[in-house]
């Protein structure tokens, strides 16, 4: 059975959510393997910072947030520019 990208990364943010938000609230938090490896103000630097340590690809970027309109932003480049 194949899944989605990063789908178990983000079954584990919705699962664990209310828990994330009261820890990380409006924060980006990046899951990989389904746990927290990093923490930032901005998606930008959350991306721009794990990228120097993980493929781009491998993690998600979720701004931790009960609000359900910041579940669903895309993002296609292949490479970030500084």
């Amino acid at each position: 059975m194949s899944s989605k990208p990063l789908e178990k990364e983000f079954k584990y943010f919705i699962d664990n959510k209310e828990h994330l938000v009261n820890k990380y609230n409006n924060k980006y938090i990046v899951i990989k393997n389904e746990k927290v490896i990093g923490v930032y103000d901005s998606d930008i630097e959350a991306i721009e910072k794990t990228a120097k340590h993980e493929k781009l690809g491998t993690f998600l970027v979720q701004k931790c947030t009960l609000n359900t309109k910041n579940f669903t932003q895309s993002y296609y480049s292949r490479v970030i520019f500084s």
